[in-house]
Order: structure tokens, then sequence, then C-alpha cells
């Protein structure tokens, strides 16, 4: 196995697991402010928006370079 996939994979792991904590949080966030559901989902709608951009980057390079990142 070579660096670049150790590097791949680690990369994809983590990334993944930070977005999984990041949302642990903002449900967190919800429920210990009592935010109701209007608060809820705009606490998941606005912080969820930076992860659904990060998301969205990689296929959107893909589709136009055709580069798989």
């Amino acid at each position: 196995m070579e660096i670049e996939e150790i590097e791949s994979i680690m990369l994809t792991v983590c990334v993944t697991g930070i977005v999984l904590f990041m949302g642990f949080i903002m449900v967190d966030l919800a429920r210990k402010s009592n935010a109701g559901k209007l608060g809820t989902f705009v606490i998941l709608g606005g912080l969820g928006l930076g992860v659904f951009g990060f998301v969205m980057k990689g296929f959107i390079v893909e589709l136009i370079l055709g580069v798989k990142l």
C-alpha cells in the first residue's frame, strides 16, 4: 500500500468523522437551547449549508475537470 492510498483513505475517514461530529454538535446545540422546531431547522440548515457546500465542491470539480479528488 502506497503512502498516497493511505493519505486518501485517512482523508476520507477523518473528514467524514469531523462532519458527523459537527452534526452531533448542531443537534446538541438545538436541544440544549430549547430551540423548538423552527430554531432546530435554522441551526441545522444554516450550519449544515457549509457542509453541503464542501461536499458539492468535490462533485462540481469532478464534473468540470474530470479529476477525481
